[in-house]
């Protein structure tokens, strides 16, 4: 089973910073700043490289995102391996793939670097231990640091740096418990609400997206169906903090049966719920891992359950073991 790991979402955030050093830009009342940081990947204008790290795995993409009075734009470009591209305005979102595919859908709640936080930030000070630490440069602009240390073993530390004038989030590591980056985000260039950002990419409706396929002679994927139900299936064990933002049925391509998926969220980390029917079924890969994320699966009957999730290996363990059918 091909699962896409939930990057929750998906956007959140309440921080309660320190008093900025003598030498650093003053910052703002906390609610006002952290009010911008967690709309800053939203509202500000800007093109950039960044680099992400996971697990000896690295990748470099250019992001492009621009609000204007037309809403959010948004286009992602992966500069190594199979060429690949996303291009999003407001809730639609195009895939290209190579040069044979796109895929046209509406896109769910979803959180990617550098929009990482979150809009609804009350949850976060029940979670973590939150504050400002040292002044740094990231991309040649100047940043505030913020830590996010969680107040259990059921989460992973997160350190960020948020740009000292927008807001906008420059960097972003998941420490383990020894204090390992185990996943980094960070720019290497970057423009800040410059004139001279390229506009031609975007796209301002579907219909002007099927002429630019029909032009690049691409072919159209079938849309992934989804439907918001209750399942019937219970999760007896969520870490305390985590709170269900969405169940539904997935109909993938390659399954005959709808799949359930259930995701829950604590404002940073995010553990997804993945049930199927199987039959014949004798080999379960059981725990596996790189970086920050790790997937466990079980056999419940005639069952697969797998978690998915952004926190240490027991706690998916923990969650999948707790997995029941409860009856709809």
């Amino acid at each position: 089973m091909r699962i896409e790991t939930l990057k929750l979402g998906a956007g959140f955030l309440l921080l309660q910073l320190l008093a900025a050093s003598a030498f650093a830009d003053p910052l703002l009342e906390d609610s006002d700043w952290l009010k911008t940081m967690a709309f800053a990947g939203h509202q500000t204008n800007y093109c950039g490289v960044f680099v992400y790290q996971s697990g000896g795995r690295v990748e470099m993409s250019r992001i492009t995102h621009i609000a204007d009075k037309t809403g959010e734009h948004e286009r992602l470009e992966g500069l190594d391996g199979l060429k690949r591209e996303v291009i999003r305005n407001n809730d639609k979102v195009w895939l290209y793939l190579g040069d044979k595919k796109v895929r046209i859908e509406k896109r769910r709640a979803q959180r990617a670097f550098p929009a990482l936080l979150p809009e609804q930030i009350q949850t976060l000070k029940e979670n973590y231990q939150i504050s400002q630490g040292e002044e740094d440069r990231v991309a040649d602009y100047h940043a505030h640091t913020v830590l996010f240390q969680p107040k259990d073993g059921l989460r992973y530390k997160r350190k960020m740096w948020a740009h000292s004038e927008s807001g906008l989030l420059l960097k972003a590591v998941v420490l383990d418990e020894r204090n390992r980056v185990i996943e980094e985000y960070a720019f290497s260039q970057l423009e800040i609400g410059g004139k001279n950002i390229d506009r031609k990419w975007i796209v301002p409706n579907e219909t002007e997206a099927a002429h630019l396929a029909h032009q690049k002679n691409l072919s159209s994927l079938p849309k992934l169906s989804l439907e918001s139900a209750s399942s019937g299936w219970q999760v007896d064990s969520v870490p305390a903090g985590f709170k269900k933002i969405l169940e539904m049925r997935r109909v993938i391509a390659d399954k005959k049966l709808p799949v359930v998926h259930i995701v829950y969220s604590d404002g940073l980390s995010g553990i997804s719920v993945f049930i199927e029917k199987v039959s014949d079924v004798t080999d379960v890969p059981g725990l596996s891992g790189r970086g920050a994320v790790h997937m466990y699966n079980r056999l419940v009957g005639d069952s697969l359950v797998t978690v998915v999730g952004e926190v240490p290996p027991r706690v998916v363990i923990q969650v999948a073991d707790s997995v029941r059918y409860a009856g709809e």
